[in-house]
């Protein structure tokens, strides 16, 4: 007869097994919801009204690193508590990859984006603009009804939060960010197996993540937080961010600053063009810099310095024309010639998964999926008419939605790229706005109108926001979800209907503290505003002003930053024939397109890395190169540690941001 011991044993063992079988538990689930109610209250106080630290904005966001730290350290203690109650590894990963999308939708480049960008020329609609010819035909499903917009930036004298007014565009514009969001998710499930297991990109971001939840140190030798060599990263980063603190407190206590400007040491012509050139001190871009590839280190500070001299040259030769060297513009040619050439490398892959969804070919194995490849296919293709359909439906011409939200979807995957081969910790790593404001320096603005119509235009500014926001960077933190997956043994349909479920709860939190502050306080008097709005408000009215501006005069074909574009597309293009033809050609087609999107906060950083890294591997080998790893990510979790949590929580309570902001964008 078997002793209740006995009898417990395969009990445990089978409760065991069924937590390794690494699906979503009830625990991992309700912890989720948690971290992320306390991170809305977090950034409705900080970020919104305060504008003290925007902690949505890093990359991984604040809150989920916060909930990696807070687990991995408890997991001792947890593992003592019964199996109900401990959280092993995969479920804190769960619960990261739930907070990272879900967070980012009250962030400042998706609602906070959207809704100004919805209301903005109804609200600001007066005799000296346009806003009112631009929106008379729109449907009146888009926004709600004037009324609750006056409000909206007033503030209402109850507080109360018209949700009537709301329900129907909140709905409306849910679907189309769920469409856009599948549409995404279908394309990285496409390129899932090319990038993770054929070409084993390196995702210098996940190697972070998976490194901070190992609690048994099968990662990293004793574990990456209780390794000493971290604990120097991470003291120098807290150090770094202390000085800057207690600065904003008293400016006697010296501070290194947030960044070096070599505007002083040039102030005559021509060496003024060097005046925009600054190394930020982003603890952050130092540490996942030591684990990007050293070609693309080199790249991102080569491209920058020879966009600087250029911008020196052109001064010394007596062009000095306004915006040269179109950095940004140069980042749309290039990020869309390098869309196509990832498509065209990927065309086998991409071929086989079409065969295998379209005649089910049984050579072609796609179990190891997370779907079908028929599912994937028909979720691609259904995800994007959705957003067409809607597109049209809310004023935009059937072409003009084709070749707009194709170019977003592009940027997307080119995004998701850059993030996966070179780690690029910064949320706004591609051309801000391009994809939309190089359609009208293209081809000018009168092909986009018709007659005395002005619905599709109108309706091109209440989509600003695909290209303006960051809601299309959510590729990488899906794509990266897939990784952890295959890493952690965790299911990856699992891991998809968990990200949808992220962004749905994410946007309902996002509506509702938005919603709150806005009726409470107003919009004009937020993040930063006086009467006028704050930063997204006044972010949403450069499309608006632009169109009012094409009302009275349409504008002409701009053939500078056409001619800029073409030129960073030609660039990125050569650069993939040299690699092709030479192998060891040393600059990277993607280090072009990363330091042409956003220069100053990585080139600095990854300058200053190249040198260390190269060093160190010359000197003391790849046994060195590895041994430093975890000092490097002590810069990056210290950094995140004091800069996100310690100061993002003091901006909760004073108005030090006043003196001190942090922004991780």
């Amino acid at each position: 007869m078997a002793t209740d011991a006995q009898v417990d044993e395969p009990r445990s063992r089978d409760e065991e097994a069924l937590d390794e079988a690494h699906g979503l538990t009830i625990r991992a689930a309700i912890l989720a919801l948690i971290f992320f109610v306390i991170s809305l209250y977090w950034m409705l106080k900080a970020g919104l009204i305060a504008l003290g630290a925007q902690i949505g904005e890093s990359v991984p966001v604040i809150p989920a690193i916060a909930a990696i730290l807070v687990l991995t350290l408890l997991s001792p203690l947890l593992r003592k508590l019964p199996r109900f109650a401990r959280m092993p590894e995969h479920q804190v990963l769960l619960v990261y990859s739930f907070l990272v999308i879900a967070v980012s939708m009250p962030s400042v480049g998706v609602v906070r984006q959207i809704l100004p960008q919805l209301t903005v020329p109804y609200y600001f609609a007066g005799p000296e603009n346009q806003y009112s010819t631009l929106v008379e035909d729109l449907p009146s499903w888009v926004t709600p009804e004037p009324s609750a917009i006056q409000e909206m930036y007033e503030g209402s004298e109850s507080g109360v939060i018209p949700w009537g007014a709301w329900s129907t565009p909140l709905i409306a514009w849910t679907v189309f960010m769920l469409a856009l969001f599948v549409t995404i998710y279908a394309m990285m499930m496409i390129f899932r197996r090319q990038w993770i297991e054929k070409e084993h990109l390196t995702f210098p971001i996940v190697r972070l993540v998976l490194d901070m939840a190992d609690q048994t140190g099968h990662r990293v030798a004793g574990g990456l937080l209780r390794n000493p060599v971290m604990w120097i990263g991470f003291s120098l980063a807290a150090i770094y961010n202390l000085m800057n603190m207690l600065n904003a407190y008293n400016p006697a206590i010296p501070a290194l600053g947030k960044a070096f400007s070599f505007g002083t040491l040039f102030t005559e012509r021509p060496w003024s063009g060097l005046g925009g050139l600054q190394i930020a001190w982003r603890p952050e871009n130092f540490g996942i810099g030591y684990l990007v590839p050293t070609d693309i280190l080199l790249s991102v500070w080569v491209f920058a310095l020879l966009m600087r001299f250029a911008n020196v040259f052109q001064i010394a030769v007596g062009l000095d024309i306004s915006g040269f060297p179109f950095d940004r513009q140069q980042a749309w040619g290039g990020y869309l010639a390098f869309g196509l050439i990832l498509l065209w490398a990927g065309r086998d892959h991409i071929k086989q998964v079409l065969r295998k969804a379209l005649t089910g070919a049984a050579d072609i194995d796609d179990s190891n999926e997370p779907f079908s490849y028929r599912t994937a296919v028909i979720a691609a293709a259904a995800g994007f008419a959705g957003m067409v359909i809607f597109g049209i439906a809310a004023g935009l011409w059937w072409w003009v939605a084709l070749i707009y939200f194709g170019i977003c979807v592009l940027f997307s995957i080119v995004y998701a790229r850059a993030r996966a081969e070179a780690g690029a910790a910064l949320v706004w790593l591609f051309p801000i706005s391009q994809g939309w404001e190089m359609l009208f320096n293209i081809t000018g603005s009168s092909i986009y109108q018709r007659g005395t119509s002005w619905k599709n235009m109108g309706a091109m500014g209440l989509f600003f926001w695909v290209a303006r926001g960051y809601f299309p960077s959510m590729s990488a933190y899906q794509l990266e979800g897939f990784k952890i997956a295959d890493e952690a043994n965790i299911k990856q349909r699992t891991m998809v209907y968990w990200l949808i479920a992220a962004l749905l709860v994410g946007l309902v939190g996002a509506y509702v503290i938005h919603l709150h502050a806005y009726y409470g306080y107003g919009a004009n008097v937020l993040e930063g505003g006086t009467t006028q709005g704050g930063s997204r408000v006044r972010s949403a009215a450069i499309a608006w002003d632009a169109l009012s501006a094409d009302v009275k005069s349409h504008k002409l074909m701009d053939w500078k930053p056409t001619g800029a574009g073409i030129a960073g597309f030609s660039i990125t293009a050569l650069l993939v024939v040299l690699r092709t033809v030479f192998l060891r050609f040393p600059l990277h087609p993607l280090g072009f397109v990363m330091v042409m999107s956003y220069a100053n906060p990585i080139w600095g950083p990854f300058l200053i890395i190249y040198i260390l890294k190269s060093l160190i591997l010359r000197i003391g080998g790849m046994g060195s190169y590895r041994r430093a790893i975890p000092f490097f990510l002590g810069l990056v979790i210290g950094h995140f540690f004091t800069a996100g949590v310690v100061w993002g929580s003091i901006s909760l309570w004073n108005d030090m941001y006043r003196r001190y902001g942090v922004w991780f964008g």
